[in-house]
């Protein structure tokens, strides 16, 4: 079972825990399938979102940044914050705009920080990291990049977070992590971590050569190419190899009250 750390609903303080891939949570001895415990966003920090940092991703748009205003490829990670108000737990509820059809599902794996984190060299970033979550990066499908995706990225329940946080002891090789997404049980998108264009190490060495990382953030990897949409009423369920799973549905906003929804 993997060391992990998780938080339950109406609890402030973390709790560690054992955890396997298969669902089943051990907390002070006493085993619990994770869909029967009331957990909530486990993270303290900011969370910064990574683009361009999937190879396939990567070739699809380097044609767009030689265009205007750009010119050339970005030599520096491409980073762009999920606010607190995104933020929801496992099993709680997407909101779907009214205005909209679909919303695209971004699996993202994320790096919680365990440490203030200045210009830290690749060769020390594995000690920087505290461990592991699932992130799914929601957002209004769009294609400008010209301009920081705020209206289409940082609407109210548009980060799902959880279940928890695997110890960094856990993972072996966090550039070595399958990632699946289904939705309503059909797989729709599968990658791995080996495709990422900075390593985990790199891209924490590139992010602090130029921003401090506190105790508590999360720095998502990225989120692979051809990203599904998911629909009212769609269950989401992203797996990450040795993290674990998360679920949630997307629901009509005019119905989303707050609380669990599966």
């Amino acid at each position: 079972m993997q060391q992990a750390i998780l938080k339950l609903q109406g609890i402030e303080q973390l709790l560690k825990a054992k955890v396997n891939e298969q669902g089943v949570v051990e907390i002070n001895g006493m085993e619990y399938r994770a869909d029967s415990l009331p957990v909530d966003v486990p993270i303290t920090g900011t969370v910064y979102g990574t683009l361009l940092n999937y190879q396939g991703e990567y070739e699809i748009l380097e044609p767009l940044m030689k265009e205007e205003p750009y010119k050339n490829p970005p030599k520096a990670p491409v980073l762009y914050i999920k606010p607190k108000n995104t933020f929801i737990s496992h099993r709680s509820a997407i909101p779907l705009p009214e205005n909209m059809d679909a919303l695209q599902i971004g699996a993202a794996l994320g790096i919680v920080i365990g440490k203030k984190a200045t210009k830290v060299t690749k060769e020390a970033a594995l000690e920087c990291i505290a461990g592991y979550t699932i992130i799914n990066d929601v957002s209004i499908p769009h294609e400008n990049f010209h301009r920081p995706a705020v209206k289409e990225k940082a609407r109210d329940g548009f980060c799902p977070i959880g279940p928890w946080i695997v110890s960094s002891h856990s993972i072996k090789n966090p550039n070595d992590l399958n990632i699946k997404v289904s939705i309503n049980g059909n797989l729709k998108q599968e990658n791995t971590t080996r495709n990422l264009v900075r390593s985990i190490e790199t891209l924490i060495a590139d992010v602090t050569e130029f921003m401090t990382l506190a105790k508590g953030d999360v720095l998502l990897v990225g989120v692979p190419e051809n990203a599904p949409l998911a629909k009212e009423n769609d269950l989401v369920k992203i797996e990450i190899e040795k993290v674990g799973a998360i679920e949630n549905r997307v629901i009509n906003e005019r119905n989303v009250i707050g609380g669990n929804i599966l």
